[in-house]
């Protein structure tokens, strides 16, 4: 068998390995990502990054994967897919009582699990045929949406992410950078066609041309990324949303098609899929740790978590409960959240 027909075979047995280890795909890409670093140096030179400033000090290492890992010939991009079965997501953003988190972080935090099988993975080549191998799970620069591109996992929507038609976008996506040469899979026609249903549906005007969205306005990012007091303007926008966004993904057509995840630990916990604002607001330093302990939503701390929930209660509708919740913590011993406290209570006592 010459090096091809091995190479051929020997990706087809890594997709089987990696389905026994949940993945839902399996796509190669070559590493020659050049033609990405214009778009890549446009979005930072915009300032679209924000506060994110690790996005511009790694630079146009995210278009070279061989800079991140020298000798690389290939990245295998593995899916593993997050939609959970939980509260409706719609229903909850109606009911501006209850509070919303974004689908990806309602229960264990994904980069433990996903890297956990990455790496399962990557070692099960090399008991197969010795590599020079590393794993990533958004633990360095890598543009793992361009490469999902390339490699015949999916498109780039015209949210930024990558879209699958058969299984929509409720999905992570982890890398093993390789020296093995692999035969690499050719990409996919996009299929978003005319449609704007995403850039239509963002709250926050954050998709600011198709393809391209400017973090400073993302829910996402003013939840999540944002160390400081999130802007005036903008938080009328949030609503009751507290960790995250998924109003472009919500949107999307393709997300019909979504599978619910066979990953237990993707399973929400704590009820944060049917939670109250008023009774996330109430957990103390101690409870927020406990509660959020191996969840992504730990990482940013109990202080931006009330923060957040201020905000959604400014949202919500008026009643006893909320402005009690607000009362109680107006003198608050972090300045951050006592701002944000007295925003809400105003939204409250002023004209809706």
């Amino acid at each position: 068998m010459n090096a091809l027909e091995d190479g051929a075979a020997l990706l087809a047995r890594i997709r089987q390995w990696a389905g026994e280890f949940g993945f839902g795909a399996v796509g190669v890409a070559d590493v020659g990502l050049g033609d990405a670093e214009a778009g890549l140096a446009a979005w930072l030179e915009a300032g679209y990054h924000g506060e994110m400033d690790y996005m511009a000090r790694h630079g146009m290492k995210r278009a070279r994967p061989a800079e991140l890992l020298p000798g690389t010939l290939r990245v295998i991009s593995c899916r593993l897919d997050y939609w959970p079965e939980a509260a409706d997501p719609q229903a909850t953003l109606a009911g501006g009582e209850r509070a919303f988190v974004s689908r990806y972080a309602l229960g264990r935090d994904y980069h433990k699990v996903l890297r956990a099988r990455l790496q399962k993975l990557a070692d099960r080549i090399a008991a197969e045929v010795p590599h020079s191998y590393r794993v990533f799970t958004d633990s360095a620069p890598v543009l793992e949406v361009e490469l999902g591109s390339r490699n015949g996992l999916g498109w780039r929507g015209k949210h930024t992410l990558l879209l699958e038609r058969n299984a929509g976008s409720y999905f992570f996506l982890g890398e093993i950078f390789t020296d093995l040469p692999l035969p690499v899979d050719p990409p996919v026609a996009p299929h978003c066609g005319r449609c704007t249903a995403c850039i239509d549906a963002c709250p926050t005007g954050a998709i600011v041309a198709p393809y391209r969205v400017d973090a400073r306005r993302c829910i996402s990012y003013l939840t999540i990324e944002l160390q400081g007091a999130i802007p005036e303007s903008l938080r009328p926008l949030l609503g009751n949303r507290i960790y995250g966004c998924d109003d472009c993904q919500l949107a999307c057509p393709w997300n019909r098609f979504a599978r619910l995840t066979r990953e237990p630990d993707f399973a929400p916990r704590h009820r944060l899929d049917e939670a109250t604002l008023v009774e996330l607001f109430a957990w103390s330093a101690a409870e927020f740790a406990a509660r959020t302990a191996g969840s992504p939503i730990h990482r940013i701390g109990h202080e931006r978590w009330l923060r957040n929930i201020a905000v959604a209660l400014g949202n919500a509708p008026s009643s006893p409960a909320v402005l009690a919740a607000l009362a109680a913590r107006a003198d608050d011993d972090s300045a951050l959240v006592r701002e944000h406290v007295a925003w809400a209570r105003d939204r409250h006592a002023g004209p809706r």
